[in-house]
């Protein structure tokens, strides 16, 4: 997992957050008018030189964020025919978005779930707690069924202040109020990003021959001819696709829908170039 990551991370961007808050930074952002009690030294005398008006220079200032990793481990997860499964690349996602933040001085915290939290480490930047995310993303064998909502709750309760929240699943089994629980930590102040992580087969439905499905969070089975379950199949696959990108778009959290097979290189760097784009839009 850390060699994965760090050879994917090396090599690209940082700094791609900026605080929302002025400060004394070396990024000038724009003036304002001078009122009584302003530190004089902030004064841009060159404007009242020329316009014989009082401005202040105001800067942008750099934060050290707090980056909330949330990873699926339910058994959903287990599925995958490449080199990596749909847990694999979500661990390997987070393993890389944690070394790239602390290798810019941010506090990283982990919650691997399925039914409930398993695992929980707090905000927290060095590189033993980034050897302890390793530890807990290689350790931890997907299990179990998915309870987003439950776990949403519990993260509102963990993390209240403010942090930039990247969830990592394949929302399977998700309805209405995972939605919910997903905007109520939008609403509580989180910046929140979702990978919305699926395997080729499940997007594609590419079996043509006669096939027993079993189910991996059920004892459900379905032996069938899957030529004619395809049509259907792709329709509802994309009604559901439809309604968790529209509830993450209403919501205003950033979606991404990520194929296993996709190179991990390719997929942090699309996340990057958006995540910078969006951040130079604030």
């Amino acid at each position: 997992m850390e060699l994965r990551s760090q050879r994917i991370v090396d090599g690209f961007l940082s700094g791609m957050h900026r605080s929302p808050y002025f400060g004394q930074s070396v990024e000038f952002v724009q003036h304002r008018q001078y009122v009584p009690g302003d530190d004089l030294r902030h004064i841009d005398w060159k404007v009242w030189g020329r316009q014989d008006r009082l401005v202040v220079k105001q800067y942008e200032e750099d934060t050290n964020l707090r980056c909330t990793l949330l990873v699926d481990a339910s058994a959903s997860m287990e599925y995958g025919r490449g080199p990596l499964n749909k847990f694999d690349y979500a661990a390997t996602i987070a393993a890389s978005l944690a070394y790239l933040a602390i290798r810019q001085q941010d506090a990283v915290g982990l919650t691997i779930f399925d039914t409930k939290v398993r695992t929980k480490l707090p905000w927290r930047s060095g590189r033993k707690h980034l050897q302890s995310i390793y530890q807990s993303l290689e350790q931890r064998q997907p299990a179990e069924k998915t309870d987003l909502t439950k776990v949403f709750r519990e993260i509102q309760d963990t993390y209240p202040k403010r942090s930039m929240i990247v969830l990592m699943t394949d929302f399977l089994g998700a309805d209405a109020s995972v939605l919910r629980g997903l905007a109520a930590l939008r609403q509580s102040g989180h910046d929140c990003l979702v990978f919305h992580v699926m395997d080729d087969d499940e997007l594609d439905f590419p079996f043509n021959d006669p096939t027993r499905f079993e189910g991996m969070e059920s004892l459900d089975a379905l032996a069938c001819n899957p030529r004619s379950l395809r049509e259907g199949y792709l329709e509802s696959l994309q009604k559901f696709l439809d309604r968790i990108r529209h509830g993450c778009a209403s919501n205003q959290m950033e979606y991404h829908l990520t194929r296993t097979s996709r190179p991990l290189d390719a997929t942090l760097t699309a996340f990057l170039a958006a995540r910078m784009a969006h951040m130079r839009k604030r």
